[in-house]
């Protein structure tokens, strides 16, 4: 495979592997195993970014793993939380969305991501001997941890709130009308109260599309769906994982994620962590149209934006790859060992045309199919 010709930057500058940049933390307080997390918005079939992503969790996993002599995985998010139907209330302007969670149930959530990703985090993890796991957000925020997290962050809350929500200051808590083959939410949250009632317990207040107003309560081991908006999701997400005991976690994310997670940084110091207990990160490659911008199914599937020149169909969707997924994993392997042989490739943008290229270039290894 063809190298790129990648330009230098500070950061590449002071490195000498791509991993390096992580090396800090794990020489801090060595930790007995290395998590790294990636989460994906379940919203339909992936396009090349998310692959991107999730392979190169993988492959940075492999290559900690032999530098280091510490045992790691990939744990993938499932983000089941995704807009599924966005509709607005004619009689009050409101905006309300019904996630994938709430529309389509357990079982065909299930049967969606074994089937959409699965397959190739069986091929990637068996070829790297890297274990794997996935969780859904709808199991995270079912998790008693996450909630008393939730819970023991709300009296701190007004310290962060303008990080999480810096146009309106009002984070978005949404918990789904619980009536029987509802599940709509207030998008933005406007009606929506949160009151503690106790250290053990909350009482959210809320106005259902079509049923009215509604209560719920949302305590550790039961209660309501808690469906949080991306920063304030994350917010909670890190801090809960912000107390170790020997473990570190990793939170691999796409290059359009820079931005964010300094106001969910700046959320995490607002509410009392210091900088050592910030989650470390590691910001992959993003993939871009000849305009500079991200490349986005949603906008060309809304008419909105068109494929940029040189992509082929199947970046927009995974599954019109012209081969099988051991196929498809083998050149994604491929393309990993390039993006990580030197951190001038790692670190910077690709055009989807550049992804394409290097995509269906020879790959020089084999991977076992799943």
């Amino acid at each position: 495979m063809t190298h790129p010709v990648s330009p230098n930057t500070v950061l590449a500058n002071a490195l000498h592997h791509a991993e390096d940049v992580l090396t800090p933390r794990i020489l801090a307080t060595p930790p007995q195993r290395i998590v790294l997390v990636v989460g994906t918005q379940i919203n339909g079939a992936p396009h090349i970014g998310t692959s991107l992503v999730q392979s190169l969790a993988f492959a940075m996993a492999a290559r900690l793993r032999d530098r280091f002599g510490i045992p790691t995985e990939v744990l993938f998010s499932a983000l089941d939380n995704a807009p599924y139907e966005l509709t607005t209330d004619p009689v009050s302007g409101h905006r309300y969305q019904r996630a994938y969670a709430q529309a389509l149930g357990h079982e065909a959530l299930t049967d969606l991501v074994t089937a959409l990703y699965q397959p190739l985090f069986t091929a990637l993890s068996r070829h790297l001997g890297i274990p794997h796991r996935v969780e859904t957000y709808s199991q995270q925020q079912a998790g008693e941890h996450f909630r008393r997290t939730w819970l023991r962050l709300l009296p701190r809350l007004d310290a962060a709130r303008w990080w999480l929500a810096p146009s309106t200051g009002t984070p978005h808590v949404r918990v789904p009308c619980p009536q029987p083959g509802c599940g709509w939410a207030e998008k933005d949250a406007e009606r929506t109260r949160v009151q503690l009632t106790d250290r053990e317990a909350a009482q959210v207040a809320a106005v259902c599309l079509h049923h009215g107003p509604y209560q719920a309560t949302i305590a550790p081991a039961e209660g309501a769906y808690l469906d949080l908006a991306t920063l304030y999701r994350n917010l909670v997400k890190e801090l809960a994982l912000s107390n170790p005991h020997g473990t570190l976690h990793v939170m691999v994310k796409g290059g359009d994620w820079v931005f964010g997670s300094h106001l969910v940084d700046e959320a995490l110091q607002a509410v009392g962590l210091i900088r050592g207990q910030l989650p470390a990160r590691l910001f992959c490659p993003q993939v871009v149209t000849d305009t500079g911008a991200k490349l986005s199914k949603s906008l060309i599937r809304e008419g909105r934006a068109s494929l940029p020149e040189g992509a082929a169909g199947w970046m927009l969707d995974t599954r019109q790859w012209p081969g099988t997924v051991a196929e498809y994993a083998e050149q994604l392997l491929a393309m990993t060992d390039t993006l990580l042989s030197d951190p001038r490739h790692f670190f910077r943008s690709y055009s989807a045309a550049e992804i394409g290229r290097m995509m269906t270039a020879p790959a020089p290894r084999s991977v076992p199919a799943p």
